[in-house]
Order: structure tokens, then sequence, then C-alpha cells
């Protein structure tokens, strides 16, 4: 199908590929890539922040303020004005 030279272009899907298409391709990454969910949380007087019923503790200082949390799969990251203030490793453990 794809050697089968079309009218309109004069050319097969496979020889378009190869002039348009693949002459801009980039490579794969090297590292997976990881969904990220962004989420704005405040800290409990506790010095800990709730995300989906688990709780991650940050500095004293931080008690009251808002945080930005980007959430993966694996890894639980703090910021305050793009500043890491923590990071914890995901909990999936049920209470």
């Amino acid at each position: 199908m794809n050697n089968k030279v079309m009218k309109q272009y004069q050319q097969s899907l496979k020889q378009l590929f190869d002039i348009v298409d693949k002459p801009v391709l980039k490579p794969f990454p090297q590292k997976p890539y990881h969904n990220t969910q962004i989420k704005t949380v405040r800290v409990h007087i506790d010095y800990h922040v709730e995300i989906e019923r688990h709780y991650y503790s940050v500095p004293y200082q931080w008690v009251k303020k808002q945080l930005c949390a980007n959430i993966t799969n694996q890894l639980v990251q703090l910021y305050h004005d793009d500043t890491l203030i923590a990071q914890h490793p995901r909990s999936h453990h049920f209470c």
C-alpha cells in the first residue's frame, strides 16, 4: 500500500515520507516520559500537605503558605516560586 503511486502526487507514501518527513525526524528521548499532575496545595499547621489522602512534610517556615505540587507516579515535588522546597517518594499505601 505504501509503495503504490498516488495519481495526484505522482509518488508513493513511502517516497513522500522519505522526502518530507524523514529528514526532520528527531531521535527518541533517552528518558521515558512521566505524566505529571500539577496541583496547588496549602501547608497545614503541622507542616504537612495533603495529596490524595497522603501527607508529605515541608520545612516549618512554609506553614499556611501555598505551594505547587508536581506529582508523578514515583515522586512528589513541592515548589514555591519555582524553588524546590521538598521532595518525597510518592506514597501508594492504603490506610
